[in-house]
């Protein structure tokens, strides 16, 4: 069983290992960086940090930048890497099935779609199951086809 103290998440003595303090950043490669990035800016409101990273301490393959979702404070690292033979992402394969954030009503969902919808952003729709569990989804995919969600878990 976990307990939260402030910001960091103890285990006690349950063996399943030390504090962590929070989600801070996934990152995806993508075909064109300042593309996506520019995507990212506009969908979904991140702000792109002024510098580059080197793609593991060395650009000599590869960059990425990295945006960050202003009120809740997680990033999206988007990278640059000269191997990558500029497919589309494809969830049956082994990687990234998708990535999912949580808001807070259900109607943020149809609000969601209405700005994709004047955005252009193609959609699936909001999806309302009871199966596993109850929630409603927004399933949309970004330029290199990641698959991303919006959900709303009823409380």
């Amino acid at each position: 069983m976990s307990a939260t103290t402030g910001t960091t998440t103890t285990r006690g003595d349950t063996g399943t290992g030390p504090p962590l303090t929070g989600f801070h950043h996934f990152s995806i490669t993508v075909t064109d960086v300042e593309a996506s990035a520019a995507w990212y800016e506009q969908v979904l409101g991140l702000q792109r940090l002024p510098v580059r990273f080197p793609h593991h301490g060395s650009e000599e393959h590869g960059y990425g930048v990295l945006l960050l979702e202003p009120a809740l404070g997680f990033g999206i690292g988007l990278h640059h890497n000269d191997a990558n033979p500029g497919g589309a992402a494809d969830e049956r394969r082994t990687g990234l099935d998708h990535f999912a954030v949580a808001v807070p009503a259900r109607s943020d969902l149809d609000a969601w779609a209405a700005h994709f919808d004047r955005l252009g952003v193609a959609h699936a729709g909001v999806t309302d199951t009871d199966d596993p569990i109850p929630y409603s989804v927004l399933v949309f995919r970004d330029p290199d086809n990641v698959q991303l969600e919006l959900i709303h878990l009823p409380g």
